[in-house]
């Protein structure tokens, strides 16, 4: 057995560093194919909020009262505009959630019973309503009829979110690339969707439908005489409060 002097205990130790030194160099030279997000955030707020088309219900709400059995006209006049919007967009059963087991379940048995007739006379087919019996946790809340029936939606959001702080400060990206919050234009793309009426035509245009042939005809009317096509209001003259501009 040999023994090793400390002058090739050196030499091996820095050959070992060497190689250890050019293995991570090399290492350093390949690439793992990944590709580098610089912005895992767009700027753009209709790319950070966007619009979805999701199926969401839509809702009435029936208050009943212990010691009447019929809808109010109010009440008559929801559930009519429910079985309408229904026939446009419904894309499933109505569920009626009626109370049982609560000092107004027979009122509101009674009621549901009109509920029917109100819907079958908006357009409701018999099959088209579905029931069912609920007991609520609550015994402070009063027991209702729910109406609720799904359909094409478009939504955005949630709003509210704040990340990072509006002000200048060395962890806060969007200060200082001069970027827009991360908040900023959620209320505008929830307002767009709560607000439009048809969903698809934030897809696609509505096809065309025919021309409203009456008017039409008025208008070619007009121009065959030479006389002017526009629509003339008598009344627009009164409204006005003075004569500046004339």
């Amino acid at each position: 057995m040999t023994n090793r002097t400390p002058v090739g205990r050196h030499r091996t130790l820095r050959r070992l560093g060497a190689l250890i030194g050019l293995s991570a160099a090399l290492g350093a030279c390949t690439s793992g194919g990944g590709e580098v997000v610089t912005a895992s955030v767009p700027a753009d707020y209709r790319l950070r909020h966007p619009i979805a088309i999701q199926e969401a219900d839509r809702s009435v709400v029936i208050f009943v009262g212990q010691a009447r059995g019929g809808l109010s006209a109010s009440q008559r006049a929801d559930v009519m505009g429910l079985a309408r919007i229904w026939v446009g967009e419904g894309t499933g059963a109505i569920v009626a959630d009626v109370p049982f087991g609560t000092p107004n379940a027979r009122a509101a048995a009674s009621a549901f019973r009109e509920v029917q007739a109100v819907l079958a006379a908006g357009g409701v087919p018999p099959r088209g309503i579905k029931s069912r019996h609920y007991h609520p946790d609550d015994p402070r809340t009063l027991p209702a009829i729910r109406l609720s029936y799904p359909r094409i939606a478009a939504v955005a959001g949630p709003c509210g979110r704040w990340p990072e702080d509006l002000g200048l400060s060395i962890m806060n990206r969007d200060y200082s690339e001069n970027r827009p919050y991360h908040n900023f234009g959620c209320a505008t793309q929830r307002n767009l969707a709560a607000m439009v009426d048809n969903p698809s035509d934030l897809v696609q245009p509505r096809s065309e439908i025919a021309a409203y042939t009456a008017r039409r005809t008025v208008a070619f009317e007009k121009y065959r005489k030479g006389t002017s096509t526009t629509t003339i209001y008598p009344e627009a003259e009164k409204a006005k409060l003075s004569d500046t501009g004339k």
